[in-house]
């Protein structure tokens, strides 16, 4: 536990010696297992709230020291310490410090994400993916993008923030496609230039085409969504109907966070079904997120579209 304090020590040197309002960030990754004694536990900052992810039941009294030592290695700019045990069934979360604001947001330069902390599972935006945020806002200028599993569209606001022409969204949620919508209108985005589809993506492949082409195309499926999708068994699936979808020369970031399926997975999945994309490069883990085991981390590979279909 001594080593979570110390890194609450290092937010608040942080937040006490900043200007400005710090971007978001992963405190402490105990799930990577590269500290086994604390691989149940990990700790993200949203400003001004600290929110503490417990993923299995920890220790003897663990919760009760957590508790009663954290006010000392906070500082007075934290306004809530939010403890979710996603280990019990429903997610539930504790306000174990102070009051939860009625707002909250992530932070990403001058870029503002809609949150809803103690209130479900995910909170809205995944901290670990911004390697890929960081690759697209290099690569979206000018580019018509098709955003497939796009939850609450941070990848649309960054493109659209990086100059992007247009961002088709798809996901299957409504209530995520409608806090994408806030996200793009928190960040005075054109709403002109970006649409949203709520549609279970393997069975509207018809509309989803027809919004296109694309020259660049994000996948990122969940690992494994009840009754809609399952990254095993229907990855080959979109793999399979891209080239249908942008002309030679686009561009596909392909993400897989999947524990159990490795890169190799999703290479060997190309090649067998999309053999005209190739493999350009894949991008860099978060150094947030350590992992003693790298290839369960998560995946985020990029293709080009080399030939025609």
């Amino acid at each position: 536990m001594q080593l979570i304090f110390e890194k609450l020590d290092e937010l608040k040197a942080k937040i006490d010696s900043a200007d400005n309002v710090i971007d978001s960030y992963r405190i402490f990754h105990g799930r990577g297992k590269t500290f086994p004694e604390l691989d149940f536990v990990t700790l993200d900052w949203f400003h001004p709230v600290i929110l503490v992810i417990l993923f299995r039941e920890p220790p003897d009294n663990w919760i009760i020291k957590f508790i009663d030592r954290i006010p000392s290695h906070l500082s007075t700019k934290v306004a809530c310490v939010v403890v979710q045990h996603r280990y019990v069934q429903g997610d539930p979360s504790d306000i174990v410090y102070g009051q939860l604001p009625e707002k909250t947001y992530a932070i990403r330069g001058p870029l503002r994400f809609h949150l809803h902390l103690a209130q479900q599972q995910n909170t809205g935006f995944f901290l670990d993916i911004e390697p890929a945020r960081q690759w697209l806002e290099l690569q979206a200028k000018e580019k018509r993008i098709l955003n497939l599993f796009s939850y609450t569209c941070s990848f649309s606001v960054v493109a659209l923030a990086s100059g992007a022409e247009k961002v088709v969204n798809v996901d299957m949620s409504g209530a995520a496609l409608n806090l994408g919508r806030s996200n793009h209108q928190l960040n005075n985005l054109d709403k002109r230039r970006s649409q949203y589809l709520a549609e279970n993506i393997l069975k509207s492949w018809g509309r989803i085409k027809r919004a296109g082409p694309y020259d660049l195309v994000i996948l990122d499926p969940p690992s494994f969504q009840k009754g809609s999708f399952d990254a095993g068994k229907d990855y080959a699936k979109l793999i399979r109907r891209l080239p249908e979808l942008m002309p030679v020369g686009g561009l596909i970031l392909s993400c897989l966070n999947n524990p159990d399926l490795n890169a190799q997975f999703l290479i060997d999945l190309f090649v067998e079904h999309c053999p005209m994309a190739q493999l350009k490069t894949r991008l860099p883990s978060h150094p947030d997120f350590p992992d003693a085991e790298p290839d369960r981390q998560l995946k985020m590979l990029v293709f080009s579209l080399i030939v025609e279909l």
